[in-house]
């Protein structure tokens, strides 16, 4: 997703001890159709320390793609030095000087890094994208949420197996089979959902104040992360209001014109069957959620329920940190 990326250009890429000097063709396994780029291919990979990036040339922004384990202890080190870090991994994403970052939906909570940096002492900082299934629920919540309100509302997730990783599942554990229990990803839903659409005032973001209950299943699905979403309104919201307010939604990432930007970050389906992941996942290039079967709840009072899909290894993934570092380059953070 960087190649030809208007503006930035991919200087150097580290790995553990054991792939550091290989070329990054022989060091990777490479499991995209795509053919990997040949400039990328013939790049040796560097240790991930902050000394050997700064040997590599004038670069100011990491992408973190780290199990969060190991995040946890190496991003504060690259922070430190004064790298930018657009973290796609879990272990800052609920720190209180961290932006959580969806640039369509809350780009002032950007205001975080001159928290952060005065609480560091120096001008690097973190900024992390959400887990993959928040980040589609969260998308089509915005709007819904600042025209309606919400009070409550229930998600259940049809998740991909690619959001475990190449080897996350053993074949026989998925094939004809469903996974009803994925390790943390309940919690980070339940509560990234109420930072993203929290408040940013004096310095600190109030989360939004609503209840959310989350059940997670790993589904046989390639890519593409499936949510059926119920939710109590504050007040009323017909189900052709909510299609309206869906469709006319528009963020700072499209305002700004963003180059991964999808003209519409949440496209509507009216077909009763969808969306499905085989056929919408690549909607907006991956970058967009999609929406359909839009009808009212009717254990709610004022309740409306859809279904929500989302590409989870590109905006949930690569392109949610890609995005999130235009957002910074446009704010003047780089």
């Amino acid at each position: 997703m960087l190649q030809d990326h208007p503006w930035f250009q991919l200087s150097a890429i580290t790995a553990s001890q054991s792939s550091v000097g290989k070329k990054y063709s022989k060091a990777s396994n490479w499991y995209l159709e795509s053919e990997i780029p040949k400039d990328v291919a013939d790049m040796s990979v560097l240790e991930t320390n902050p000394n050997a990036v700064k040997k590599a040339g004038d670069i100011k922004l990491v992408f973190s793609a780290l199990p969060s384990s190991i995040a946890r202890d190496l991003e504060p080190n690259f922070r430190k030095v004064g790298f930018a870090v657009a973290s796609n991994a879990s272990a800052y994403r609920m720190d209180e000087t961290v932006p959580l970052l969806i640039p369509e939906i809350n780009v002032d909570h950007l205001n975080l890094i001159d928290v952060q940096r005065r609480s560091n002492g120096t001008e690097g900082f973190i900024v992390t994208s959400p887990n993959c299934s928040t980040y589609a629920l969260v998308l089509a919540l915005k709007p819904i949420f600042d025209t309606f309100g919400i009070r409550r509302l229930i998600v259940s997730t049809m998740q991909a197996i690619s959001g475990a990783g190449y080897s996350g599942l053993p074949s026989m554990a998925i094939l004809e089979n469903v996974i009803p229990y994925i390790p943390g990803e309940e919690e980070k839903m339940e509560m990234e959902t109420l930072k993203i659409l929290g408040r940013f005032t004096k310095d600190e973001v109030k989360s939004a104040n609503f209840t959310v209950s989350a059940s997670c299943n790993r589904v046989p699905v390639y890519d593409g992360h499936t949510e059926t979403v119920s939710i109590e309104t504050i007040n009323e919201a017909k189900p052709e209001e909510v299609i309206n307010v869906l469709k006319d939604f528009k963020g700072y990432a499209q305002q700004n014109n963003l180059p991964s930007a999808p003209e519409k970050p949440i496209v509507v389906r009216s077909q009763c069957d969808r969306p499905q992941p085989r056929r919408d996942r690549d909607e907006g290039n991956g970058m967009s959620v999609v929406v359909g079967r839009i009808r009212r709840e009717p254990v709610f009072e004022t309740g409306i329920k859809f279904v929500v899909l989302g590409h989870n290894t590109i905006r949930g993934a690569a392109g949610g940190s890609i995005i999130n570092a235009e957002a910074l380059y446009k704010e003047g953070y780089l």
